[in-house]
């Protein structure tokens, strides 16, 4: 019976493994890891293999007559590591034992002295993942790089959406004798090129103190395009029961109000924002700065022909069809049977349009007529002011037996 260790090699892969890593890699007939996890151990004279691909690494533990072998694991195994893709790779009926490693957020917050059981981590290796909004959330957050996206990406980024004084740390070549710890804020590393083995740690003094819903609509900013006033938008991110890694559409973004709303909500996901009206796009774009929400992807373009471009949605907002709203509902039940899609009507004949587009793939159709009046102050009278009636339509897939 072959044994395979699966072990976390910690920051540099020596210095900081445990007693109990260490004892297996000792005791192994073979060791298999990525380059930079084997030089390390480049003195001990056993066998190796030199990769990082999870099939390969099963096909040569499977092909060869070693007793024991050792996986080295960048950090810790648990941590954004190949673990789970390399137990998936393997046969059933192979012994495996993990053994974790001390990961880059514990080792880099025991260096700053900081406590690390509250700070979200963030993984960009390989992603563009949502920067801002997790730096305006937390009052601290942990970033890993080690993709295309640098310290200096990180920190323009925060630049351009009004952060640039949040305070970073940021660690390079963490365990290694090259290893540096640099502090400063945002800003001032802005146009530093730093070492691509490095992560990052936010420090947000005011991080936003809950999701914001139902925004005054005097925050945004605005212009004669048209704009979903905030009772009625409360009501759509309500209906829509949007969860923190959904994608989700919103097509006639206008000024980009609900945009910015359910980019708040899902703020591990992602919002693909469309208008026709290049006037529409750039309000949204506008906004998005304003309110930090760098998980909104903007386009100008017809619906649903642009929609090709954006991931398969889980909720959907229509506030806006230029007459194609049918194929609009077809693209994106076709991208996902179980999407919930939401839209805002004022006309019988859109309310109408709606019902037969939704009823026609089976979905369940819930409409919401609202009608909302607002007081305001006219000398020494509180007069009413009432707001044109809103028809909210729900479309959901109905549950199967």
């Amino acid at each position: 019976m072959k044994k395979i260790y699966i072990v976390g090699g910690g920051m540099e892969g020596r210095q900081t493994l445990t007693k109990q890593a260490q004892e297996a890699i000792n005791s192994a007939d073979c060791l298999i890891g990525a380059e930079r996890m084997l030089k390390p151990f480049s003195d001990i004279s056993k066998s190796k293999l030199t990769s990082w691909n999870s099939s390969e690494i099963s096909d040569y533990i499977m092909s060869t007559n070693f007793d024991t072998y050792v996986v080295l694991m960048s950090g810790d195994c648990g941590y954004f590591s190949g673990t789970d893709s390399l137990l998936k790779a393997l046969p059933e009926g192979v012994e495996t034992e993990i053994i974790n490693g001390i990961s880059s957020p514990v080792y880099f917050c025991g260096k700053l002295q900081i406590p690390w059981q509250d700070i979200p981590t963030v993984n960009l290796h390989g992603e563009t993942a949502n920067i801002v909004r997790n730096a305006a959330m937390n009052r601290r957050c942990f970033f890993l790089l080690g993709g295309k996206i640098t310290v200096q990406d990180i920190c323009k980024r925060l630049c351009k959406y009004g952060m640039g004084d949040i305070h970073v740390y940021i660690g390079q070549m963490l365990g290694y004798p090259q290893e540096r710890i640099l502090k400063g804020s945002a800003q001032d590393f802005a146009e530093i090129e730093t070492n691509t083995l490095s992560v990052m740690l936010t420090e947000n003094s005011y991080p936003e103190a809950h999701i914001r819903n139902g925004i005054s609509d005097e925050e945004f900013i605005r212009g004669k395009v048209p704009m979903t006033k905030s009772e009625i938008r409360s009501l759509v991110i309500s209906k829509l029961g949007i969860a923190p890694s959904d994608i989700v559409w919103d097509i006639g973004c206008g000024t980009g109000s609900v945009s910015v709303e359910m980019a708040l909500q899902c703020y591990k996901g992602t919002v693909y924002s469309t208008d026709l009206n290049p006037d529409a796009i750039e309000l949204t774009k506008q906004n998005a700065l304003k309110f930090r929400c760098d998980n909104i992807d903007i386009s100008l373009g017809s619906a649903p022909e642009i929609t090709e471009q954006f991931l398969a949605p889980d909720k959907i907002f229509i506030g806006g069809s230029k007459g194609n709203l049918q194929d609009i509902i077809s693209t994106a039940i076709r991208r996902n049977p179980k999407v919930i899609i939401l839209i805002t009507a004022v006309s019988l004949e859109t309310i109408y349009e709606a019902m037969n587009g939704l009823s026609k793939h089976n979905f369940n159709v819930n409409i919401t007529q609202v009608s909302i009046t607002r007081a305001k102050q006219i000398a020494c009278h509180t007069m009413l002011s009432a707001q044109n009636p809103v028809f909210i339509i729900k479309g959901a897939p109905k549950c199967e037996d």
